[in-house]
């Protein structure tokens, strides 16, 4: 791609596949094509339809600046500034985690576990970010309310947003909590997919990853369960007699986490595998008094 060249779609499709591909990425033709799809009027139709129609400069200009992005190993979402989650689109921003197809695997262990979608129930989301657990969970329960808390002001801002573009910000609430301090009240399903990455692996992590998810999201202490060792003893004060308290773990760490819903005085947990056969939630109900 050079700016002073005339060159079509599919040779710049071809070009910069081979750069990102150059660049380690995953993936690359896909990449580029949505990419490509996002500068062309006409969008992924016109890329299928017209593969040989020349861009225009201001075209290569556009193409070039996403694709130097691309290069640097900056995802495809932040790019665009948002995310696709459980068919829904999020606005995404520095200041909060890019949401994971993983993550979906918590809306449906507890979506799974609510028999009644109509229940009026109160959901907590702790670690909010940019609303999309909260917000799943409101679209799917229409009668449900819910509070999401996080530390950064910044991420709630982006949660009011989403919430407000989705249409659920008159059942949705936002506020700046350390966790469950200052909360009062009990909640029928209190949810988290707090930091769990120990300190040691960050350094490991794809660029993607480590070079663009707030470092406050990602990091869960040296072992990894910092959080959890705050969060859920406080969580288990605020459910409600036979709530549902839901978690999201890294890998290898469910036996840890069980352990400690245990301790806390939950019922017998069990677990939820993502679509890599990856044990990437834990779920425990409080038992009658």
């Amino acid at each position: 791609m050079h700016d002073s060249t005339t060159i079509t779609a599919a040779e710049a499709l071809n070009l910069a596949s081979q750069r990102l591909k150059t660049a380690g990425i995953e993936g690359p033709r896909r990449d580029t094509r949505l990419l490509l799809a996002a500068i062309l009027p006409g969008g992924a139709s016109a890329l299928l339809r017209e593969p040989d129609k020349a861009l225009t400069q201001s075209e290569q200009q556009a193409f070039e600046a996403v694709v130097c992005r691309r290069e640097k190993r900056e995802p495809v979402s932040r790019i665009f500034g948002e995310r696709e989650f459980w068919s829904l689109t999020f606005k995404i921003t520095p200041d909060t985690l890019d949401p994971r197809a993983d993550s979906e695997t918590l809306i449906e262990g507890i979506l799974a576990w609510a028999e009644d979608k109509a229940q009026p129930l109160r959901i907590l989301d702790l670690g909010a970010g940019t609303g999309c657990l909260l917000l799943a969970l409101l679209s799917e329960l229409p009668n449900a309310r819910g509070l999401g808390v996080d530390m950064s002001r910044q991420a709630l801002a982006v949660a009011e947003e989403n919430a407000r573009n989705l249409g659920l910000g008159s059942r949705a609430d936002f506020a700046c909590h350390d966790w469950t301090s200052g909360l009062i009240g009990t909640w029928d399903i209190i949810l988290s997919n707090p930091p769990y990455i120990a300190e040691s692996e960050i350094a490991d992590l794809a660029p993607e990853v480590a070079d663009y998810d707030p470092l406050q999201a990602l990091t869960g202490g040296p072992d990894g369960l910092r959080d959890y060792r705050i969060l859920i003893p406080e969580a288990a004060v605020l459910l409600k007699d036979s709530g549902l308290l839901a978690l999201e773990v890294g890998v290898g760490q469910a036996e840890a986490v069980e352990a400690m819903l245990l301790d806390a005085g939950l019922g017998l947990p069990w677990r939820r595998c993502d679509l890599s056969g990856v044990e990437r939630c834990c779920f425990a109900v409080k038992a009658k008094k």
